[in-house]
């Protein structure tokens, strides 16, 4: 009995799919199945799809890619592949584009507005079901796509299922309207325009999907995206985003040098000079391997230092610069060897080389900043460091930038060790205006605290102590400063609170202690002031026994 019920079902889904034309019967290839799933593995959500592409591009609807960590999809041969990467999303009209790793066999997308009957297909395999839909009207959006309404409702498991005009091409992908049923579709054109651009990276509506946005079809779109990684993804997705591009533009060098840094950054030396070799081969512009293959370098030999790598030095370094100028003599080589010489410490032939590039097609605030560094390890003068750092500002463009901010800065703290803190106060000011919003580190917060402090703007300093106490909450040395200055400007009740958190974040700090118990003294809270006051007093600091002598 089984085995005519089987029979029967067989012949019922045949017979559905050859009663229709058979170019419709074509596009069966080109359906498939998708399932996406939550991090823990369960099930997320299903739908279907269609392959737009030969080399596994496909289109599908974007809900049940929102909140998905991972997703599959089942090919009409019931063979599954992992989705690799999103490419775009359109979340107003329900619509993506992804990739898979495979060969496929893409559908015929319908570049005229369908009429009368449709078939919305969706199965794989065997299991393949064609159903006829009416279309009831269609309407035209952005002067190019079509949206189509039909007459009959659609059940909720058939969402992304394609629309098939009668000569086998697809007009849309299966909507239903969750309150009423109703079917509806989208271009599938829509879909299929869909491009990454470097900026998918940090698209808000792509985000919401854990699944890596796909590379830029540009090499200098896809250069970005992978210059953008490096502080908005885990080391695994930008490894990934890494290997696709060395594998889409396999001769050039960036891809490469990318690669080999993030091999120095694990310590991973062997490979990153493996890496690097490969580059020299393959690239198209060798003066251009040369020089990455010395930047490479240098970055080991500047902050791994103490990882001795024995093919690996600063005289290594030099000479791939060298050999990148003798092949292409550029200013950006020249500069690239006195960046080597100076980390060599050889302050004096790095500031003639820095010096000279001034006079070059490359002048620019940088290298008057580099010689300013050299003239401060040579125990120049100060007149003559801010001479360089005058001039780093002078020669950026007009208005001024944020291309200017780290010279800005430099001249800034420059001043502040000299003890001019006005002027010092002017450019750290000027260098917050310059950085347009940006967020600034507790260093720079501090750094301008303690230069307002003595240019006794209190007011100005109490904000920036703050500021740096928001950024980093941890540190108890900003609650002793914060409670410091509080006391100076007899915000008493400020100033208990910040010494009491600072106690607590360490309590072997005896300036917490101090700083407590002189608040508490100040607040006529002698008892816990002695208390405090004792207790800066064990961890070793003699001013507290000034104080205890004020309680009596």
């Amino acid at each position: 009995m089984k085995k005519i019920l089987l029979f029967f079902t067989i012949f019922l889904l045949t017979l559905s799919v050859k009663s229709q034309p058979a170019a419709v019967r074509k596009t069966v290839k080109s359906v498939f199945t998708l399932t996406t799933f939550n991090k823990d593995g369960s099930l997320h959500a299903s739908g279907h799809g269609i392959f737009v592409s030969a080399d596994g591009q496909a289109v599908s609807t974007w809900t049940p890619f929102v909140g998905a960590d991972h997703a599959v999809v089942i090919d009409a041969d019931g063979k599954q592949y992992t989705v690799e990467t999103i490419i775009g999303a359109n979340e107003l009209y329900d619509v993506c584009k992804f990739t898979i790793n495979a060969r496929t066999l893409p559908a015929t997308l319908a570049s005229s507005p369908a009429s009368g009957t449709t078939y919305l297909m969706h199965g794989s395999n065997a299991k393949v079901d064609t159903r006829p839909y009416n279309i009831s009207r269609v309407e035209k959006f952005m002067n190019r796509y079509n949206y189509y309404v039909f007459s009959q409702n659609a059940p909720e498991n058939l969402t992304g299922g394609p629309f098939v005009n009668a000569q086998g091409q697809v007009i849309g992908l299966l909507q239903r309207s969750k309150k009423s049923g109703e079917a509806y579709a989208t271009d599938a054109r829509l879909a299929a325009d869909l491009k990454a651009n470097a900026f998918s990276l940090n698209d808000p509506v792509l985000r919401t999907c854990a699944i890596r946005t796909a590379l830029p079809e540009q090499q200098d779109q896809a250069l970005l995206t992978i210059m953008m990684t490096g502080e908005t993804v885990d080391s695994l997705k930008r490894q990934a985003y890494i290997d696709d591009f060395i594998s889409r533009f396999p001769k050039a060098v960036e891809g490469y040098s990318a690669k080999a840094m993030s091999y120095v950054d694990a310590g991973r030396y062997v490979e990153a000079d493996k890496v690097m070799q490969t580059a020299l081969e393959r690239a198209d512009k060798k003066d251009e391997a040369h020089a990455e293959y010395a930047k490479v370098i240098l970055q080991k030999q500047r902050y791994h230092v103490d990882k001795p790598f024995a093919p690996w030095s600063l005289d290594k370094a030099l000479d791939e610069a060298r050999k990148a100028e003798a092949i292409n003599p550029l200013d950006i080589y020249r500069h690239q060897q006195a960046q080597i010489i100076y980390a060599q410490g050889r302050y004096q032939e790095a500031l003639n080389s820095f010096l000279a590039l001034t006079k070059s097609s490359i002048r620019g605030g940088e290298l008057f900043y580099e010689a300013a560094q050299c003239k401060t390890m040579l125990k120049a003068p100060d007149t003559e460091v801010m001479a360089l750092l005058d001039s780093a500002v002078a020669a950026c463009p007009k208005p001024l930038s944020a291309i200017a901010a780290p010279y800005v800065l430099a001249r800034g703290m420059a001043l502040d060790t000299q003890g001019q803190y006005r002027l010092a106060l002017k450019d750290y000011n000027l260098y917050d205006s310059l950085m347009q919003g940006r967020p600034l580190s507790a260093d720079f917060y501090y750094l301008r605290y303690k230069c307002e402090t003595h240019s006794r703007q209190y007011l100005q300093a109490l904000n920036d102590i703050a500021r740096a106490i928001i950024m980093t909450p941890d540190e108890p040395t900003y609650y002793a400063e914060m409670a410091s200055l509080s006391l100076r400007v007899k915000r008493l009740e400020d100033a208990e609170k910040a010494a009491q958190r600072c106690t607590e974040l360490a309590p072997e700090y005896a300036d917490g202690h101090l700083l407590l118990g002189i608040s508490q003294l100040e607040l006529g809270k002698k008892e816990e002031a002695r208390l405090s006051l004792l207790k800066a007093k064990e961890l070793g600091d003699k001013r507290a026994d000034e104080y205890l002598k004020q309680i009596k």
